[in-house]
């Protein structure tokens, strides 16, 4: 600003300016849907977002029905995560068809004066809580309806899914699996057992209540470039369906599950999840560590830049912001999170009358790191080592 008052002397005008600073927001934020009849209303009331940072207040509030205390209960086994809960109503009906399609009615939602409810009020957590929900999940409700909703509510957050792949055994799984595209899905067959204290007994619980409770786990402590795949599982006891797996052979159930994108479970130095793809049809989002990965950094680069939009759009400007994005590309490279990544300002886009009516593009580009799939280890047998033999027995003389 220009010195328009006299003064016959220095001036100093302190500046702060500076490369700014990327910030990556927080990946390890589930979004719940459940129900639980009994829970009490105050703490998760019908259809409203709810914040949990304290699972296991949470837990004594979560009634003993539904899904919802079960599941609080297996996300607690892997992680303490900050968690959004929706709670929906059960299902009604006269048959066990009308129930179902009644609870899916539920489950997905829909806008009743104003107010989302349902998968649909996991929009409304970012104005109502100020968090977004990036793992989503409805554990032992994910009908194929509910399913289809929950990936298109994750592509409006840039969250990801995990869900049941419906099926009585490895061929239902794989062809319920046909049903699907979205690179913001994980499909996951069986489920575990494990040990339920209310009954006194082995119960089969959804593998999706884990995994989101894993996924949160591996967020904070590896990073989101790491896959659900192959970590240890905590508080299950074993697998509710047979599934044969054998680390050196393709030719397994695992192996087909795998590759049909169905992830599996396996039990091998602990109980672990076994697969690491989405059910994208295309090859560059096969991983679902590239699609969160590629979510990861749109969110990055558009909310970094907040500070940018209606600045005068001076060439200082574009420097900056070329300078912030490169400098956090180079950060994550450094952290092993993506191979590599490169900002750069494109001359034929940026033409004169794009620039003088406030329109800037930037171009960067990036590679995400894949999960090692498939290790190819080649053993030879050969003779080659006797060719020293008498030197190494000596002749003892």
């Amino acid at each position: 600003m220009p010195n328009i008052v006299y003064h016959h002397g220095v001036r100093v005008t302190e500046i702060s300016r500076g490369q700014t600073v990327l910030r990556i927001m927080s990946t390890a934020v589930i979004g719940l849907v459940a129900t639980a009849p009994d829970a009490d209303a105050t703490v998760f009331p019908l259809n409203a977002p709810v914040l949990v940072t304290r699972i296991d207040s949470a837990i004594d509030k979560a009634g003993v029905t539904g899904t919802l205390a079960s599941s609080l209960s297996a996300i607690k086994e892997q992680s303490r995560p900050v968690i959004v809960v929706v709670r929906v109503a059960a299902g009604q009906g006269a048959t066990v068809a009308d129930r179902q399609a009644d609870q899916d009615a539920k489950v997905i939602g829909t806008v009743v004066n104003g107010q989302r409810t349902g998968i649909q009020a996991l929009l409304a957590a970012q104005a109502q809580l100020g968090i977004k929900p990036r793992i989503l999940g409805a554990p032992g409700l994910d009908s194929q309806a509910v399913t289809d909703s929950l990936v298109s509510v994750a592509q409006k957050l840039r969250a990801f899914v995990y869900a049941s792949a419906i099926g009585a055994d490895v061929s239902a799984a794989t062809l319920y699996r046909k049903n699907f595209g979205a690179r913001e899905l994980m499909l996951i067959w069986p489920n575990w057992k494990r040990f339920d204290v209310t009954s006194n007994g082995i119960v089969e619980a959804p593998a999706v209540a884990y995994a989101l409770g894993l996924r949160a786990r591996i967020d904070e402590e590896y990073g989101w470039h790491k896959t659900l795949s192959n970590v240890p599982v905590n508080g299950v006891l074993s697998v509710s369906k047979d599934v044969y797996w054998d680390l050196q052979n393709p030719n397994t159930d695992a192996g087909i599950l795998n590759a049909a994108g169905v992830t599996t479970l396996i039990q091998n130095q602990g109980h672990r999840f076994w697969g690491s793809r989405t059910t994208s049809a295309e090859e560059l989002f096969a991983f679902e560590s590239a699609t969160r990965t590629a979510q990861v950094l749109a969110d990055t680069m558009a909310d970094g830049h907040f500070w940018a939009v209606d600045k005068p759009l001076h060439p200082s400007l574009v420097k900056d912001i070329l300078e912030g994005i490169n400098s956090k590309m180079r950060e994550l490279k450094t952290l092993g999170c993506i191979l590599d990544g490169k900002a750069w300002y494109d001359e034929q886009i940026n033409s004169t009358a794009t620039l003088k009516s406030g329109k800037l593009t930037i171009d960067y580009d990036y590679t995400p790191v894949p999960p090692l799939e498939d290790l190819s280890l080649q053993q030879r047998i050969t003779d080659r080592y006797f060719a020293d033999f008498a030197a190494r027995v000596g002749t003892g003389q």
